[in-house]
Parts: structure tokens; C-alpha cells; sequence
């Protein structure tokens, strides 16, 4: 498709820069401009060549779009659109980033620009924030979410799906409500149970902290996205809490009937429940392109001994794998120890492991 257009974006932190990025590295002839309250975030952005333009507030120049996209805080959206609206091109395409789209819908056609806005959640995300973490590559294969409104035209949408597909990820056309619920489901509630998880440990531990040392490979890995932004979630729950609130209640049946079988040792009961969800869970399909991204990473056996943690990393190093994460598992019961590694990329697993294989090391 064509590059010379000009996209704008009103909050730049990880979803809105990691747009930007994927824009600029797709379509590099297209201009972009951007406002956000951290000032550090666009003059970044402006000195790596990401976005053209860093603009101090939402001025005039946001009429020059053939897009925008609002990427700021979901609770900053009505007050944004009252004064985006000021200027704003009747040829503009509106969309947004937000994981509740009912909301943003109801604040769109109060401002009357419902004939210009399609609705949008890319379903990537980090459990790192701002600008500085954004990356082109976060979209790649994640399954990016189109709301549009009543009355856009076909070619409108066919023409927007276009261009989310050009930047790597996977459109998919849904009404607003049915999204909400959906989402409700697969994101919003798991993050809800992970954080409860983690704040029932805490409430459950002893004055010697027990339960938080020795805390690791499964708890870890079912808790992880409880390291999420709080603020983010907080917004989340007060946008979506209708289909939060009807799915935990479906929710705490469930534990209530696993609870009374536990309870009565009912055998049959407690198999069919681990085998049903066992059933369930390999059938989905083994991808980056859900709404919790899969954590790409590897266990290795190392000696307690200076210097193995940094044998490891230098090579990686030099054969170019950049590591995300790495740090040590304390939960071996011998003398050596489990050194965990993540990655940004799943490619970089196997490139990693059989490296290592060939040096000497155990890879789980």
C-alpha cells in the first residue's frame, strides 16, 4: 500500500510507540506527529527518527491526519476528544488502543464522530511500560481487534484492515460488546485471578516469608501478568465491569464445585476436571497471538560458581541473541544451580538451546 500518508498519535507509551514503530519501519515514507504529557517519551521518539513531529499539546496540526490513533489512558479519552474534535478532518480515520472498546465507543458518538472511528485492540502487550520498552516487533502475529462503527463504509474498514495487516499483525473484525465479553474472558479475569493469587500468598505467608522464597516455575509462571501496570488494570475494571463481574461469578461457581470435591475426595469428579482442562488447553494453538503474550524463555543447569552466569550471557552475546530477562531460580535442592533465561523472540529458544547443548549445558 501507499506510504504518503500522515498518521498521528495522542499518547505514546508502549502500545501507541510500538504502533509507531511498526508504522515508521513498514512505511517509512509515511509522517507521523504525536502529543503525550512525558515530553522524555517524544524527544526519544523524535531523535530516533520514529515520529516527525513532537507536539507539546492537541493543536492544529492533528488536522493534516489520514489517521490517528488515541493511545493515552482510557480515563483521558473524553476530554482528549473534546479537543481533538477542534480539528480533526472529516476524511481522518479515528481508532484507538484500548482493551475495553464499549467504552471509548459511547465517548465517540457523544462527540459525534461516530461516522469516522473504528475501534481497535492490539492484543500484545508487555508487562513492562512506556515508550522506552516499545518495540515494532510487539504486533508481529498478535491478533489485532477492529470495532467500527455503525455506518462506516465497507472500504473504509477493508482499507484499515490493510494497513494493520502491512505492520504484521492478524486483523479481526468484531462488534464492541461481543469484544468486551471476550476479552472479559481470556484477559481481563485471568489478570483479576493472578493477582488475587499473588495477594493470597502475601496474606497467607509467615513473618519468615516462606511461601515468597520459595515461589517459582509454576506459581511464577500462572502469576506473572499480576506484574502488570496497576493503574492500567484499575481503568480496565471500572470500563468492563459489568462482563468482569458475570464471569467471576461463573467463576467462583466453579471453584465452589472443585472446592466440594476436593472436600468429599471424590475421585472420578477431581479426574475429569484436571483431564477436561488438560484436553482443552492443548487444543489451543501454539502462538504469540493471544491477548497474554507467551513468556519465550529457558532453564539452565550452571555451577555455583563466580563468573557462570556471565559465561552464559557473553555466549549469547556473540552470537547476537538478545536476552530480555535473566536471573537465577533458587528453588534447587543441590549445590548447583537453574539459571533462567527470556528472550524477546521464540525463534531465539531453539537458536539458544542448541548452542548451549553444543558447550556442555542441560536445557530444560
Amino acid at each position: 500500500m501507499q506510504d504518503d500518508f500522515t498518521c498521528g498519535f495522542i499518547g505514546l507509551g508502549l502500545i501507541g510507540g510500538s504502533i509507531a514503530r511498526a508504522m515508521r519501519l513498514h512505511h517509512p515514507a509515511c509522517r507521523m506527529m504525536a502529543y503525550d504529557i512525558n515530553k522524555d517519551a517524544l524527544e526519544l521518539a523524535a531523535r530516533e527518527g520514529v515520529i516527525d513531529l513532537p507536539l507539546s499539546s492537541i493543536s492544529k496540526e492533528f488536522g493534516d491526519c489520514d489517521y490517528i490513533f488515541l493511545c493515552a489512558p482510557v480515563s483521558e479519552n473524553d476530554n482528549n476528544l473534546v479537543q481533538l474534535k477542534k480539528y480533526i478532518s472529516p476524511r481522518c480515520l479515528l481508532t484507538d488502543a484500548g482493551s475495553v472498546k464499549g467504552d471509548i465507543h459511547r465517548h465517540i458518538e457523544e462527540a459525534g464522530l461516530g461516522g469516522q472511528f473504528i475501534g481497535g485492540h492490539p492484543m500484545a502487550g508487555s508487562e513492562r511500560t512506556g515508550y522506552i520498552n516499545s518495540k515494532a516487533l510487539l504486533l508481529e502475529n498478535a491478533y489485532y481487534i477492529l470495532t467500527p462503527c455503525e455506518g462506516i463504509p465497507g472500504n473504509t474498514i477493508a482499507a484499515f484492515r490493510e494497513l494493520v495487516a502491512s505492520l504484521g499483525a492478524l486483523p479481526l473484525v468484531l462488534d464492541y460488546s461481543r469484544h468486551d465479553y471476550i476479552t472479559a474472558a481470556i484477559s481481563h479475569l485471568p489478570h483479576v485471578i493472578a493477582s488475587s493469587l499473588v495477594n493470597l500468598i502475601k496474606n497467607s505467608d509467615e513473618e519468615d516469608g516462606l511461601m515468597k522464597l520459595i515461589a517459582a516455575g509454576g506459581f511464577k509462571d500462572i502469576t506473572r501478568i499480576a506484574s502488570s501496570s496497576p493503574v492500567m488494570w484499575q481503568q480496565i475494571c471500572l470500563t468492563n465491569g459489568s462482563n468482569i463481574s458475570r464471569l467471576l461469578d461463573d467463576y467462583i461457581q466453579s471453584l465452589n464445585q472443585i472446592r466440594e470435591s476436593i472436600h468429599m475426595a471424590r475421585a472420578e469428579e477431581l479426574y475429569q476436571f484436571f483431564n477436561d482442562a488438560r484436553d482443552y488447553r492443548d487444543s489451543f494453538i501454539d502462538a504469540s497471538s493471544g491477548p497474554i503474550k507467551k513468556s519465550f524463555s529457558i532453564r539452565i543447569d550452571i555451577a555455583d560458581e563466580p563468573g557462570a552466569l556471565a559465561a552464559i550471557a557473553t555466549i549469547l552475546a556473540l552470537h547476537q541473541i538478545s536476552i530480555k530477562n535473566i536471573g537465577i531460580v533458587h528453588n534447587r535442592e543441590q549445590t548447583d544451580g537453574v539459571l533462567a533465561v527470556e528472550f524477546y523472540q521464540e525463534e531465539s529458544i531453539k537458536k539458544a538451546s542448541e548452542i548451549l547443548q553444543s558447550k556442555g549445558y542441560a536445557i530444560h
